[in-house]
């Protein structure tokens, strides 16, 4: 594995800012532009995933992170949430609707992972040096 020297080198906060763009897209570009309440419960859910795995990182602490990475994974479903209330409001159709669910099932996972490799690293953190 590579060494990631800056939050942004990370493929879950590439993935996370991805889905995240394109959560901003669909609320610009369909009548979820006018549901004001909706499109900005998931723009911000959506975009605390990636800010949380950045905050996270720049903690430069292990245990910091990990309880970030946390606090992502539970965006991630939160915007999983929000996706099923965009479909039933009929902003986007059921193959968005299947996609978004999936890729941020998958998101999610790899969050999961990266916990769990957290969780067996003995690696402290810069900060702890």
């Amino acid at each position: 594995m590579a060494t990631i020297k800056k939050f942004e080198d990370l493929e879950i906060w590439q993935e996370a800012r991805k889905l995240s763009k394109e959560i901003i897209m669909i609320s610009k570009s369909t009548a979820l532009s006018t549901d004001y309440r909706l499109k900005d419960q998931i723009k911000d859910s959506s975009g605390s995933v990636m800010d949380n795995i950045a905050e996270g990182f720049e903690r430069n602490g292990n245990m910091e992170f990990r309880q970030f990475l946390s606090v992502a994974k539970g965006s991630a479903g939160e915007a999983r949430s929000q996706i099923y209330r965009v479909f039933d409001n009929e902003y986007i159709d059921e193959e968005q609707l299947n996609r978004l669910v999936l890729e941020y099932e998958n998101l999610s996972g790899k969050i999961n992972n990266f916990i769990t490799y957290l969780n067996n690293n003995d690696f402290k953190g810069t900060k702890f040096k």
